[in-house]
């Protein structure tokens, strides 16, 4: 796949103007460099040469004048420095926002398929070292280019022989460089993925510190850890071995072309036809030759890590979401909650067996529906179609008698609430998480929505209130603490369908009833599913479906189910025996 050159310049663009003042000062920072030895040849042939008194003052005159360069140059420089890095975090800046925006939009097939760790490197590690490349990038190779040029066509003009022998080294320098700067890429490319994959073990790892902890194997996790930590030092070590190889063999290449200069430049001065003044000048400009090889060990790595980071960015960004909204896709003034299932058939990306086959079943406005089953038969993959976390592979799904795929994305799963046995809380305040359901709502609303899941009372008990900090995914709260805190949260988003994915089957009994009675409360009004594990909970249902691998078998009260002897009362008889 060739590197997309018009997307890496796109992102200088907003930067443009900043950017050619950046390149600007770089291009006189160099052709000023380039005359410090010439002022020193000029002294040691013209000056030293003629008069000494009237030396003395041009010398004075040249140091004068070599001061002004100086200052001119420190202020270019820092002018270089500063601003370049500016552009450089910007656009990183940037980046990083349309690589998480992107994120956003990505479906829950994407994330069943990605590790957080991988993302979160993608998302940090690439773009810093991405940044550097932005700036010094451009800056170091027009730099050193101008230094090198400048360099050849004045050694060229003293003396034409020595100078082609000094370039003779360099096409062996440029293919060593060539082998040794792919051998460097292939070793980086690795280092990014063990990497990625150290973030993820200690993402996996510190997220579950409790379970780890509880089961007394924290020396599993070590081992884990270290597997993966061993595996980044080898490919880290390759790199290195592989940079010392290229830094040695351009050390060498660089130490051939000073002998030359000096061995034939001396030579010349015996011959006459070259001075002290020519070989001191040769061996300055030396260094402006050399210096952009020797800075090829570190240009290389920070081409290549640049280089390989915008590569793992595109990777994602031209990622196309699984779930898309149509151009013409609208909202409905009234949802009423009627939710329909047309010939449903769904089978997961990475799965070629259906999960769901030709399913269709209509749900009421208003209408309280179980549904039962054992694991894996598509209970929440069924409900996941309501609100377009996947898309049906075949067949059709309608809300109010509209295909779900004719709506715009955000108006609908504003109008689908779910709750989950896995409550996942921000780290914040109780008050944030619960205006995650509506963020405009104002405190008043807040604490209705709290009151009305139950959760005002023990809110009202903490130290803090409303404003106490509940950490990382809610671990100061109990389990029926936080699914109050979740119900709330879904009471302020007001949604027309719920769904209820195991919601209460992890709590203890005390807990159970009270959010059961918060959940009861909040399906008021509203079409509600439930996805039940524990099936004492749902014997009040209207409508109970059971779901087996070939469909659903049996539906209707729990009355009527239990009187047919069949898949729904041998699930009861197993919990109950």
């Amino acid at each position: 796949m060739s590197f997309p050159v018009k997307r890496f310049v796109s992102y200088y663009k907003p930067y443009r103007n900043m950017f050619l003042l950046v390149l600007a000062s770089a291009v006189l920072i160099s052709m000023l460099s380039l005359l410090f030895p010439l002022l020193v040849r000029h002294i040691t042939t013209d000056v030293l040469e003629g008069n000494l008194d009237s030396a003395l003052n041009q010398v004075y005159l040249i140091g004068a004048v070599m001061l002004g360069l100086v200052l001119t140059q420190n202020v270019c420089t820092y002018f270089l420095d500063y601003k370049g890095h500016q552009i450089g975090a910007k656009m990183e800046r940037d980046m990083r926002s349309e690589l998480f925006e992107h994120m956003q939009k990505l479906s829950f097939e994407f994330y069943d398929k990605q590790t957080t760790g991988q993302l979160m490197s993608r998302i940090t590690n690439d773009l810093m070292l991405l940044a550097e490349l932005f700036h010094h990038g451009p800056e170091d190779y027009l730099r050193y280019s101008i230094r090198f040029i400048g360099a050849f066509c004045i050694l060229f003009y003293i003396n034409a022989a020595v100078t082609m022998a000094v370039f003779a080294f360099l096409p062996f320098l440029a293919i060593f460089s060539w082998y040794a700067n792919k051998a460097m890429n292939r070793v980086l490319i690795k280092n990014k993925e063990r990497m990625g994959d150290i973030n993820a073990q200690v993402e996996d790892s510190l997220s579950g510190i409790r379970v780890v902890q509880s089961f007394a194997n924290e020396s599993i996790e070590n081992r884990k850890f270290q597997h993966d930590n061993q595996r980044f030092y080898q490919s880290r070590n390759g790199y290195y071995k592989a940079e010392c190889l290229f830094a040695n063999g351009v050390d060498v290449f660089v130490n051939l072309i000073t002998i030359t200069v000096i061995i034939l430049g001396s030579a010349k001065i015996v011959g006459g036809s070259f001075n002290l003044a020519d070989l001191i000048t040769f061996l300055l400009y030396i260094g402006f030759l050399v210096e952009p090889i020797q800075k090829l060990p570190h240009m290389s790595m920070q081409l290549q890590e640049g280089l390989t980071g915008f590569q793992r960015f595109m990777q994602i960004m031209d990622i196309k979401p699984s779930i898309s909204e149509k151009e013409n896709a609208y909202e409905l003034s009234h949802i009423r909650g009627e939710v329909e299932f047309k010939g449903v058939t769904f089978h997961y990306e990475q799965s070629l067996k259906p999960v769901l086959i030709n399913q269709s079943l209509v749900i009421k406005p208003g209408e309280y529906v179980a549904l039962v089953g054992t694991s894996g038969v598509g209970k929440s993959t069924l409900c996941s179609l309501i609100p377009r976390f996947y898309d049906v592979s075949a067949g059709s799904v309608h809300l109010d008698g509209v295909n779900v795929k004719d709506l715009k994305l955000s108006h609908l799963r504003s109008q689908v609430g779910v709750v989950q046995q896995d409550v996942y809380l921000f780290a914040g305040t109780i008050l944030d998480n619960i205006r995650y359901g509506r963020p405009h709502a104002s405190n008043d609303e807040v604490i209705q929505a709290a009151k009305l899941a139950n959760a005002h009372e023990f809110i009202s008990g903490l130290p803090n209130g409303y404003h106490s900090e509940i950490g990382q995914r809610g671990v100061r709260l109990s389990g029926g603490q936080k699914q109050r805190l979740s119900i709330a949260r879904t009471f302020l988003k007001d949604p027309a369908v719920l769904i209820f994915d195991e919601a209460t089957s992890a709590l203890d009994n005390e807990s159970e009833g009270i959010v059961k009675e918060s959940l009861e409360q909040l399906a008021k009004g509203r079409t509600t599913i439930v996805i039940a594990h524990r099936l004492s909970t749902i014997r009040h249902a209207k409508r109970i479906l059971v779901l087996t691998e070939d469909g659903i078998a049996e539906q209707g009260t729990h009355e009527h189910l239990m009187s047919l002897n069949g898949s729904y009362a041998k699930l009861y008889a197993k919990q109950f025996v």
